[in-house]
């Protein structure tokens, strides 16, 4: 490949063990990611999306083949530099929120910045627009349970982003949201990109949301197939 990929996967197979009978869910997959790129994934219950997504973002070793962060390999370095390199160019938004309900929703915007060390006014000036740029300056000093679910999620995205990592990955991220405040978190994502450059990858049943993105495709059988929704 010529290109400067902000993540590329290359021969990427995991197997499971069932029953005494070895079970392929990712079968020698390839997959890059340029920058700025929003990609999606769909497939049936079961057919990998999370366990892929797993692997691309450092959580999940894979059995065969090798992925890569802004040319970095992640599987063959120790496991403290992996945790480096998953804070400094990684964001992750799951479909439950996983925010800290102790915290505000700038306290939790900015958790990242501060486990990297950074200084706790620069924190919360990076956090502070975010969040405002999410549409959340009023509410920085609720806490989750004073949110609502469309909320939660839109404090969840905007400390995925307040490190400015290269690449987002997104599991289910309107899984948990009815339609009207998926579509509005769905045109925060498509600004958040467009204004900040972020790639995104995003494993999804919500077929609008992938339909959105500038690239789809089908997890099917261990391999990835290009598909148009």
């Amino acid at each position: 490949m010529n290109k400067a990929w902000v993540l590329e996967a290359t021969g990427i197979c995991r197997r499971y063990e069932e029953a005494g009978q070895t079970l392929t869910i990712l079968n020698e997959l390839d997959f890059f990611v340029e920058q700025g790129q929003r990609l999606a994934i769909v497939g049936s219950s079961g057919s990998g999306k999370s366990t892929l997504l797993n692997i691309l973002g450092g959580l999940d070793k894979p059995d065969a083949g090798e992925v890569k962060l802004q040319g970095e390999a992640i599987y063959t370095v120790s496991e403290s530099r992996r945790c480096k390199i998953r804070n400094e160019k990684l964001g992750f938004v799951y479909q439950f929120h996983h925010l800290l309900h102790e915290f505000s929703a700038l306290e939790n915007v900015a958790m990242p910045l501060l486990i990297r060390g950074a200084p706790v006014e620069q924190a919360r000036e990076s956090s502070l627009q975010l969040l405002e740029q999410v549409g959340l300056s009023h509410r920085v000093q609720h806490k989750p349970g004073q949110l609502s679910g469309g909320e939660r999620q839109r404090v969840a995205i905007a400390r995925a982003l307040v490190t400015k990592p290269a690449c987002v990955m997104m599991d289910e991220p309107t899984g948990n949201l009815d339609r009207h405040t998926a579509d509005e978190v769905q045109s925060y994502l498509d600004h958040l990109n467009q204004s900040l450059g972020i790639a995104f990858v995003v494993v999804t049943h919500d077929l609008n949301l992938a339909a959105r993105m500038d690239q789809a495709y089908l997890l099917e059988e261990g391999k990835l197939v290009t598909k148009s929704f």
